[in-house]
């Protein structure tokens, strides 16, 4: 199952240049790096970077993260991904910009 990071440009490019990450600050601050399913991005999206453009969306399988990733509950009860460790530049499956549309932000049809 893939799982998926939204980063701001700064970030991403932070991410790629040094080959991994502690996260963007709210990650830092709860203690583990959040994650959304394709179910979940478009309303992460939605809920924490509102009005924000120049988002890039990173794609990770999570079966790959091994035993520090863990499904908690979040927002209404629902299970999220959080990894308890740094993220690794390797581990990224893909990169796509997403765009901020007059209807929000545009987010690509195939997730999987």
């Amino acid at each position: 199952m893939q799982i998926y990071k939204i980063l701001r440009a700064a970030e991403w490019q932070a991410f790629r240049m040094a080959g991994k990450t502690t996260g963007a600050p709210v990650d830092v601050q709860d203690g583990f790096i959040h994650f959304s399913t394709a179910a979940q991005v478009r309303e992460t999206a939605a809920k924490h970077f509102t009005d924000e453009d120049g988002l890039v969306l990173v794609a990770f399988e999570a079966d790959a993260m091994g035993a520090l990733l863990k499904w908690e509950p979040s927002r209404g009860g629902a299970l999220f991904p959080h990894l308890y460790r740094e993220l690794m530049l390797s581990e990224a499956l893909w990169s796509r910009d997403i765009q901020l549309g007059p209807d929000g932000h545009e987010f690509p049809e195939d997730l999987a």
